[in-house]
C-alpha cells in the first residue's frame, strides 16, 4: 500500500511539473492562451488572455467554463453559447479546431476579432485531460481588411473616375466610373499607359504631373480634356495624390477626374448669354440716347433764349430735370455690367480737390433745390492734389450728394465738407435723411441695394449708385465707409482717397467760364435730322459757323469744297458709316488739319479705342451737353486764317 502511494504521489508531481512547464510556455506566449480540464473549468490563463477578455476570468468556476468572455459571436453577428465555442468543441470532439474566427464582446462593450486555435490536451496514457486555446488578436487585420472593403465599395460606386498609376504613368486600377468615362473596361486599360486617354497635344501635361507628384505635391481641380475610347473629347476636373509607402516614399499616384462637359457648356452659355446681355443694354443705351440727344439740347437753348413766361421755365426746368434723370438710368445700366465685368477705366491727372468738387455740386444742385434742402459747404483753404480721374470722381460726389437729397424729407439740411488729413483727402456728406438701420449698413453697397424699398420712399434709380461709388473709390486706391444712428437719424458717407505729390507741373488747364471761344468753321454729318439740327442750334449759340449735312457722302463733298476746322460725325449712319468717313478723310493730305470728333451713343472703351484707330480726335456720347461741348472746343488750338489753310 505504501508503494502504490508514492507512485501515485510521483505521477502527481510528474503532472504538476508538466503543468508548470506548459503554462511558463504560454506566459511566455505574446498571444491569449487558457487551459480548462475535461469538464471545462478554467485551470490557467495568461496575462494576454485577461486582456483581450477584458476582465480577470474564476478558476474552476461554473459560471466561466470553457471561456473567460461574457459573450462570443460567429463572425456573421450570431451568438454563440459557451457550450459550444470552438474550446468546447476540442473537449467533445477531441479533435483541434485552429483560425477559427470569433468576435469577444468585453464588459464594457467594446469588441475584439480573434482567431481561436483550441486543441485537446492527453497524458501519457492518451486520456482527454482537458484542453488549450490560444487567442490572436486580429482586430487590426479584420479593422483593415473591412476598411478596405467599405473603401473599395466607394470607389466602385463612385461616379467620378477613380485610377490609379505608377510614376511612369502605367495603370494600376481602373473602376467602373472610369469605365463609364472613357469607354475603356478594366481589362483594356490596366498596364497600359495613362496617355492612353490623353490627347497627343497634352502629353507634355502629363509628364508636368508626373513630376510635381515625384516631389509629393497633390495636384487639385486641374481643368484639362481627356480622350475617350471613341475618340470623343472631355473637359474634366482632375485632382491627383501622391500614394506613399510606409517609410513615406511616394511609389504610386491615385487621382480622381470629375466630367465637367456639361458644366463647361452651361458657362459657355452663361457668357453667351452675358454678352449678348451686355450687347442688348449697348444698344439700348444708343437707341434711348438717340431721342434724348435733341430734346436735351432743345432744353438749353431754350434756357439761353431767356424769353420763357416764369410758367414756361418751370415747365422746361421739369422736363430738363427729368431728361437729365433718364441720363443718368442709362448710363447706369451700361456702369452695372461695367462694374461686372470689371471694365470701368480711369483718366488719371493731377486735379485740384475744390474744382472737382463744385463740379459735382453743380450737377446735384437742381435735385437739392427742388426738395428745398440747405446745402452747407467746407472746402479747404489750401490746395488739395489729387491723381485722379476728375469726371469718376465728380460722379462719386454728386451720387452721394444725389442720394442725401433723394433720402432726406423736403426742406432738410445736406453738408459737404473735405479736408486733407494723415496724408489722405477726406470727403464727407452728411444729411438730416431717413438714416440707415444698423443692420443695412454692410449692404448698402451691395448692386441694387436699397435702404429702404417701402413704395412711399421709393426715390427711382436702379440701385447701383453706392455700388458704382465704392468700385471707382477703390480703383483710385481709396475706401468709402457709410455711417448711420439708425433709423430717422440721417446719415454719413466719408470717401477717403490718397494725395498726390505736389509737382511744379501739375497744373490745371481748363477754359475759363465766360470766355469767348474761338469761331471755327464746324461740319456736322448725322442721318437723324432733329438731333443735329438741335446740336447745331446750340454750337451756333456758342458763335459758331455751323454746316450741317446728313451722310457721310455728303460731308466729304462739303470738306472738299471747303475743309472745316472741327467734323462731328455720327457713327451709325446708312451707307458709309463713321469709322469709313473718318478713315477717308485721314487719307487726303487737305484735311491734315481737321479735328475729327465721334459723336455716339456706344461708349465703351472697346468703342472710343475703334474711333481713335478710324481717325477720329475725340469721342463724345449722346446726349452731348453744352459743358462737355465747350470744354472740347476750349481745348483745341486757335484755328487757322483762311490764308493760312489756301497756303
Amino acid at each position: 500500500m505504501k508503494d502504490k502511494r508514492a507512485s501515485r504521489g510521483a505521477a502527481e508531481r510528474e503532472m504538476t511539473s508538466a503543468d508548470t512547464q506548459l503554462h511558463h510556455l504560454l506566459d511566455a506566449l505574446p498571444v491569449a492562451a487558457y487551459t480548462c480540464d475535461q469538464e471545462g473549468l478554467i485551470t490557467y490563463f495568461n496575462r494576454s488572455a485577461e486582456q483581450i477578455w477584458g476582465r480577470r476570468p474564476k478558476l474552476n468556476d461554473p459560471i466561466d467554463r470553457f471561456c473567460g468572455s461574457f459573450k462570443l459571436f460567429a463572425p456573421d453577428g450570431s451568438p454563440i453559447r459557451h457550450d459550444e465555442c470552438w474550446m468546447a468543441k476540442a473537449l467533445m470532439s477531441a479533435k483541434s479546431y485552429n483560425r477559427e474566427q470569433i468576435v469577444i464582446r468585453r464588459p464594457d462593450g467594446s469588441q475584439v476579432t480573434a482567431l481561436a486555435h483550441a486543441n485537446p490536451l492527453h497524458d501519457d496514457a492518451g486520456r482527454l485531460v482537458g484542453a488549450v486555446n490560444i487567442l490572436v488578436d486580429v482586430s487590426d487585420e479584420k479593422d483593415a481588411e473591412n476598411a478596405q472593403a467599405f473603401l473599395g465599395a466607394i470607389v466602385e460606386s463612385s461616379e467620378d473616375a477613380i485610377v490609379s498609376k505608377t510614376l511612369q504613368g502605367k495603370i494600376l486600377t481602373w473602376n467602373t466610373g472610369a469605365q463609364r468615362l472613357f469607354e475603356y473596361t478594366a481589362e483594356e486599360a490596366i498596364g497600359q499607359p495613362i496617355t492612353l486617354i490623353i490627347p497627343t497635344e497634352r502629353h507634355a501635361e502629363e509628364e508636368t504631373i508626373l513630376r510635381r507628384l515625384r516631389g509629393g505635391e497633390r495636384i487639385e481641380h486641374f481643368e484639362t480634356v481627356r480622350v475617350a475610347k471613341s475618340g470623343r473629347e472631355i473637359d474634366i476636373s482632375l485632382s491627383v495624390s501622391p500614394v506613399r509607402d510606409r517609410t513615406g516614399k511616394v511609389i504610386a499616384a491615385a487621382k480622381v477626374a470629375r466630367d465637367i462637359t456639361a458644366q463647361k457648356r452651361n458657362e459657355a452659355a452663361l457668357r453667351e448669354a452675358d454678352r449678348r446681355k451686355d450687347e442688348f443694354l449697348a444698344i439700348l443705351a444708343h437707341e434711348l440716347r438717340n431721342p434724348l440727344a435733341p430734346i436735351s439740347n432743345s432744353l438749353h437753348i431754350l434756357r439761353l433764349c431767356g424769353e420763357l413766361s416764369p410758367a414756361m421755365e418751370q415747365i422746361r426746368g421739369i422736363m430738363e430735370r427729368q431728361v437729365n434723370h433718364l441720363v443718368r438710368l442709362v448710363d447706369d445700366l451700361l456702369e452695372a455690367s461695367r462694374i461686372k465685368h470689371d471694365k470701368i477705366e480711369l483718366r488719371k491727372e493731377h486735379i485740384e480737390l475744390a474744382g472737382v468738387l463744385c463740379s459735382a455740386i453743380e450737377t446735384s444742385r437742381p435735385i437739392i433745390d427742388a426738395a428745398g434742402h440747405q446745402l452747407a459747404i467746407a472746402l479747404p483753404a489750401e490746395v488739395v492734389l489729387l491723381n485722379a480721374d476728375p469726371v469718376r470722381i465728380s460722379q462719386v460726389v454728386s451720387n452721394l450728394l444725389n442720394n442725401a437729397a433723394k433720402y432726406t424729407p423736403d426742406g432738410g439740411q445736406i453738408w459737404l465738407t473735405a479736408k486733407a488729413e494723415g496724408g489722405e483727402a477726406v470727403i464727407s456728406v452728411r444729411d438730416t435723411g431717413i438714416g440707415i438701420p444698423p443692420a443695412a449698413l454692410t449692404k448698402v453697397f451691395d448692386m441694387y441695394a436699397q435702404a429702404d424699398e417701402s413704395l412711399e420712399r421709393s426715390q427711382g434709380g436702379l440701385g447701383i449708385g453706392l455700388t458704382l461709388a465704392k468700385h471707382l473709390i477703390e480703383l483710385h486706391d481709396g475706401r468709402i465707409e457709410a455711417m448711420s444712428a439708425g433709423v430717422g437719424k440721417g446719415s454719413e458717407f466719408i470717401v477717403h482717397l490718397p494725395l498726390a505729390a505736389e509737382s511744379p507741373e501739375a497744373t490745371a488747364t481748363s477754359l475759363a467760364l465766360g470766355c469767348a471761344l474761338p469761331v471755327r468753321r464746324i461740319l456736322i454729318a448725322d442721318d437723324r435730322r432733329d438731333a443735329v439740327f438741335v446740336l447745331g442750334q446750340l454750337l451756333e449759340k456758342m458763335g459758331q459757323e455751323v454746316l450741317i449735312v446728313h451722310s457721310a457722302a455728303a460731308a466729304l463733298e462739303a470738306a472738299r469744297a471747303e475743309p472745316p476746322d472741327v467734323l462731328i460725325s455720327d457713327i451709325a449712319m446708312p451707307g458709309m458709316d463713321g469709322y469709313e468717313l473718318a478713315q477717308r478723310v485721314r487719307q487726303e493730305p487737305a484735311f491734315r488739319d481737321v479735328t475729327l470728333v465721334a459723336l455716339s451713343g456706344y461708349g465703351n472703351l472697346a468703342d472710343r479705342e475703334r474711333a481713335k484707330r478710324a481717325g477720329f480726335d475725340f469721342h463724345l456720347i449722346k446726349p452731348v451737353s453744352w459743358d462737355a461741348l465747350e470744354r472740347l472746343l476750349g481745348s483745341l488750338p486757335a484755328p487757322k486764317s483762311r490764308a493760312e489753310v489756301v497756303s
